[in-house]
């Protein structure tokens, strides 16, 4: 089960950089000029989560293996790209692809890195992004619209049910609006019409602000309005020098935390990123522990346990019986599965029950 985020921003606000950190290799070319990234960059990076340490400790595994989230480079946008300026066209495309945005501003002042738009204001980057989001989807549902209302007038089931989602969507880009403000409380159903369709403004996004140095620890006023901005969109903000992340990046993990002790932080922002981009894909961990390995588990929130055991093996979703069942802190607190089952804190799970984050499952099933 893949999940992909994709770096999005105008060119020069530190998008190759960051993905060069996270991916911990030099795939994406950092330079200073717009466009050098060409084609999209993916890496997988582990999802940090300290409750694996804990738990192949008591379950003395000799190996823990983290779930893990891909993370795609995507050239910078400029304004016109929906009119296909720049290499618009083709990174548009590239952003259908994902599943989320990360959407990297630029919060820093540096004479020697040009801005494309000629001045710094974070904000205003984020509406031009927005705005051509907007209009490459106001333009591609316009077209489609028409097609499906013709289809639907003629007993069409499929535009039936695509037309209502089709003429919600429209009328809140027409309204200057982004697709996922329809998200909130829309039943699954929905949902899974709205995703048919594609729409670039549909998607989550990720703020990330990418501040100098001196800024990593408490932000300034750039990330400040941005935060003001992601509140009132109901999303969320991340504060990072991609700088500072690219030097971590390189360097061993005593290393890494004298010079983040030194900066006065006390994790690397990109951990913080990864986490949020998790969140922002509504995922969850479950964890499977014992004296091989202790891994981790990725599933969406909400899937019962059938689903959790088909993302280990398809198998164990057709012939599903139970799934043995302790909280993390049950697991944790009591010592792990042996204590678990004698204080009765072990449950046997049937399959209706929806998987509970950090979930130390063992599945049984027919073969």
């Amino acid at each position: 089960m893949g999940f992909k985020c994709g770096i999005v921003g105008l060119p020069n606000v530190g998008k190759s950089t960051l993905f060069n950190a996270l991916t911990k290799t030099a795939a994406a070319q950092a330079a200073n000029y717009p466009f050098c990234t060409i084609e999209p960059n993916t890496g997988e990076v582990a999802v940090p989560d300290e409750r694996m340490r804990k738990i192949a400790a008591i379950a003395k595994s000799k190996e823990i293996i983290p779930t893990r989230i891909s993370f795609v480079d995507i050239a910078g946008l400029v304004r016109g790209a929906s009119k296909g300026e720049g290499l618009g066209n083709q990174f548009l495309a590239n952003i259908r692809e994902v599943d989320a945005i990360v959407h990297v501003l630029r919060c820093f002042e540096d004479d020697d890195i040009t801005h494309v738009e000629g001045r710094i204001d974070p904000v205003a980057d984020a509406e031009t992004i927005e705005t051509e989001l907007m209009l490459a989807d106001l333009e591609s549902l316009e077209r489609r619209t028409e097609q499906t209302r013709k289809r639907a007038t003629g007993k069409d089931k499929e535009a039936a049910l695509l037309l209502p989602m089709m003429e919600a969507s429209l009328k809140l880009l027409q309204e200057g609006k982004p697709v996922r403000l329809l998200l909130e409380g829309m039943a699954a159903e929905d949902l899974k019409i709205l995703r048919t369709l594609n729409l670039l403004t549909s998607k989550p996004v990720l703020y990330v602000c990418n501040v100098a140095e001196g800024d990593a620890a408490e932000g300034n006023a750039h990330t400040k309005a941005v935060a003001e901005m992601a509140a009132a969109q109901g999303a969320e903000a991340v504060v990072i020098s991609a700088a500072i992340e690219s030097e971590v990046a390189q360097l061993p993990e005593a290393e890494a935390r004298e010079f983040l002790d030194a900066m006065g932080l006390e994790e690397p922002g990109l951990d913080r990123l990864i986490r949020a981009g998790y969140r922002l894909l509504e995922l969850i961990t479950y964890f499977t522990a014992g004296p091989k390995e202790t891994r981790a588990w990725t599933v969406k929130r909400g899937s019962k346990a059938p689903q959790a055991a088909g993302v280990i093996h398809s198998d164990f979703e057709r012939g599903f019986i139970r799934a043995q069942t302790i909280a993390y802190d049950d697991y944790v607190e009591l010592g792990g599965e042996v204590p678990a089952k004698e204080a009765g804190r072990a449950r046997d799970e049937g399959k209706e029950y929806v998987v509970q984050d950090g979930d130390v499952l063992l599945f049984r099933f027919n073969t």
